[in-house]
């Protein structure tokens, strides 16, 4: 624990040994009370995180960052309704979305998902973009506290009406998803995006996915949770891998449906329901 009296007394978890949380002077409370959530140490005004943390969980009037403190990246937000999502929201393609043809939202816009390894959201507000109710799972402390921030921000601030129903139809669950998977109903489809290590390598991944991956780690548990899924979801599971990378657990799916740096493996179960009228 540090000296310093300008720092929290909150102790940085096991689980997330990796950042700390800051805010500007006019959230200096609600950022304390954030890192006493995440058992996290708090840095006080003026004090500097380089040789302390890598990543800085920022609290201000714009919402919730994950910053560098060594200045690697940019910030990292989990941001709904501008940016790449806005831009996917209304140009990404539709139905033809290699990700909406794999969960088969062709057939029926109306099903119940869930993404077990959520990340920042992205593909999920595809989905519910595209009448999908979705339900983000998310076992990652901060990852949950970016998608929460970026939830509540999206309900409040977006004017688009269409985007304001996407964010309506998404919801989230801060937990391990092995352990939500045997305590919540059966989704109609279920999508993994297990992250593995030789990732970190593709000169292909953005630098802020990067610091993501460094902070969250491989996800060593993805084949046994492919096979939780299969035993789950009542029509399918999808599985988001690269391109070239052998399937989940060596299980062949059902088909692929592939893009020019990813690939969707999807697991039929049984026939997706007609639309519902």
């Amino acid at each position: 624990m540090s000296g310093d009296p300008s720092v929290d007394a909150a102790v940085i978890s096991s689980s997330v040994p990796l950042v700390a949380v800051a805010a500007d002077r006019l959230n200096l409370e609600a950022g304390r009370e954030l890192a006493r959530s995440l058992g996290l140490a708090f840095l006080g005004p003026g004090v500097a995180a380089q040789n302390m943390t890598p990543f800085v969980l920022n609290l201000s009037g714009d919402g919730l960052a994950l910053l560098s403190s060594e200045g690697h990246f940019g910030a990292i937000v989990c941001d709904f309704t501008g940016g790449r999502m806005r831009h996917r929201y209304h140009h990404g393609g539709g139905v033809g979305q290699a990700i909406a043809r794999a969960v088969g939202i062709k057939h029926t816009s109306e099903l119940r998902i869930a993404d077990l390894t959520a990340g920042l959201g992205e593909d999920a507000f595809v989905l519910a973009g595209l009448g999908a109710r979705v339900v983000m799972v998310e076992r990652h402390p901060v990852v949950a506290a970016l998608l929460e921030d970026g939830l509540r921000r999206a309900r409040q601030e977006s004017q688009n009406t269409g985007l304001r129903a996407a964010v309506e139809r998404m919801s989230l669950v801060a937990a391990d998803a092995r352990i939500w998977l045997a305590t919540g109903d059966q989704p109609d489809v279920i999508c993994l995006d297990p992250m593995f290590p030789e990732r970190h390598k593709s000169a292909l991944v953005r630098k802020e996915m990067q610091a993501l991956q460094r902070l969250v780690g491989a996800d060593h548990d993805g084949d046994e949770l492919l096979e939780l899924a299969l035993e789950r979801a009542q029509y399918r599971v999808v599985v988001k891998r690269a391109r070239h990378a052998p399937p989940l657990a060596g299980r062949e799916p059902t088909f692929a449906v592939t893009g020019k740096t990813t690939r969707f493996d999807v697991y039929a179960l049984r026939k997706l329901p007609g639309p519902i009228e």
